[in-house]
């Protein structure tokens, strides 16, 4: 038993310690392993949130590493499991006991099954991304669309193609369905050292560190959107990309009231951001650069100016909304257009991060562009949270044990996935 402890105490430290996100899900799955087999059970604390009118409900547990939620409609949630490639069905409040679908996985580091979206038209369609291990094959990152049953996915059809090595972190894997239908797809930089990591002597655009727009997911062909860059193709290619410079993201989020892109970004030992990726340029929508592997944060504390970029035509950098200094792992992100809460919540932000399983809350600004900080929130005017002092003035709750994704559900409450506690969370009012 004592050595039950001791190994379980080490891997759960190692979890806190860790500064990449998905790295934890090996790591939490062991722990899981390590609790049945010496019957030992944790308690963390149940989260909570600042809001007294507000409190947090547990919707289901005994998940598996989860990484990603989507809701097909008020009554089923599809969750996904990283290392076991197993896609989960929540119906009706009740996690159902056997997976609707299990594909094939690497889930080394931050690999594995990694992000969830649905569309619906005539037909519901579900996209996740995941690392395809294929014997015999080359490890890739793949997008693949399938259709929904009522009660399980069918029909397969692979939408991307993208790389997975040499990584084995920096795969991002996070999808989004816009209000427009169109399919949006993060990767991270797998550690790559090219032009779209604004190397200006690197590598031609090889498809990371990047966000892809994918129109009409639900009709377009797989040949339409595989074929791999070269450096004569780059121009037309480069149309594909909605942003470039991207190190590694756990979260896409569309707000709906203007149909703009945001997005979460990792740092490494400095700076996580919030990004908002759609931006005019002189009244004409210009593609977003993020800046690394030259900036993390606001450029003005950086020794960079934006000419020593890789600027590729239609794409500008542009500072982050918001960032932590010192890195929290921001993960998923949420515009809350429900009152369900209460009035101050509507039409603004919710963000969660891994490391401290804290979710926070933003304001969005007037011209929804960026975000606003009230005279209580002191020391936020630069727009980088420098000290825990001022985390805590954008904290909103606590005690999450690793956020892996932060969703509004359909009937306009506030969705919480914990990686670690294998559990999903809602706030709801009291």
């Amino acid at each position: 038993m004592r050595l039950c402890l001791f190994i379980t105490s080490l891997l759960r430290n190692m979890i806190i310690r860790g500064q990449e996100v998905m790295i934890v899900g090996l790591i939490a799955g062991l722990i899981m392993v390590l609790a049945s087999v010496c019957n030992l059970h944790f308690v963390d604390g149940a989260p909570s949130v600042s809001d007294k009118k507000l409190k947090v409900q547990t919707v289901a547990q005994g998940l598996f590493s989860p990484t990603s939620i989507a809701f097909i409609d008020s009554k089923n949630i599809l969750v996904l499991e990283k290392n076991t490639g197993n896609v989960r069905l929540i119906s009706n409040g009740v996690l159902q006991p056997n997976s609707i679908l299990t594909v094939s996985v690497n889930g080394a580091n931050e690999r594995g099954l990694l992000g969830v979206a649905t569309l619906t038209n005539i037909k519901t369609f579900v996209f996740l991304y995941f690392t395809e291990q294929v014997q015999g094959q080359e490890l890739r990152n793949r997008v693949y669309r399938y259709e929904w049953t009522g009660s399980s996915l069918s029909n397969p059809a692979l939408i991307l193609d993208l790389p997975a090595l040499p990584g084995p972190n920096h795969n991002g894997g996070k999808l989004l369905i816009s209000s427009d239908k169109n399919l949006y797809v993060v990767i991270g930089d797998l550690n790559h050292n090219g032009k779209l990591q604004n190397i200006n002597d690197g590598p031609d655009p090889d498809d990371t560190g990047v966000i892809f727009q994918i129109p009409k997911p639900d009709t377009i062909s797989a040949a339409a959107v595989m074929n791999p860059f070269t450096s004569s193709e780059a121009d037309d290619l480069l149309s594909r990309y909605y942003a470039y410079g991207i190190r590694n993201s756990f979260g896409l989020a569309m707000d709906a009231m203007t149909g703009r892109l945001w997005e979460t970004e990792n740092g490494p030992d400095s700076y996580d951001e919030i990004n908002y990726i759609q931006h005019d340029v002189n009244g004409v929508l210009t593609g977003f650069n993020g800046g690394w592997k030259k900036i993390m944060g606001p450029i003005s504390r950086t020794q960079v100016s934006p000419d020593q970029l890789v600027n590729f035509p239609n794409f500008k950098y542009k500072d982050p909304v918001f960032s932590w200094k010192k890195p929290v792992a921001v993960t998923g992100l949420a515009f809350f257009h429900s009152s369900k809460l209460g009035s101050k919540y509507k039409d603004n932000l919710f963000v969660g991060d891994y490391k401290n399983g804290n979710l926070y809350f933003f304001k969005i600004n007037k011209d929804r562009s960026g975000l606003t900080f009230d005279s209580t929130q002191r020391g936020l005017k630069d727009l980088v949270a420098d000290s825990d002092n001022e985390l805590t003035r954008v904290k909103f709750g606590s005690g999450f044990n690793g956020i892996t994704d932060v969703k509004r559900s359909p009937d306009g409450l506030l969705y919480i996935l914990s990686i670690n506690d294998g559990k999903l969370y809602r706030v709801v009012p009291k």
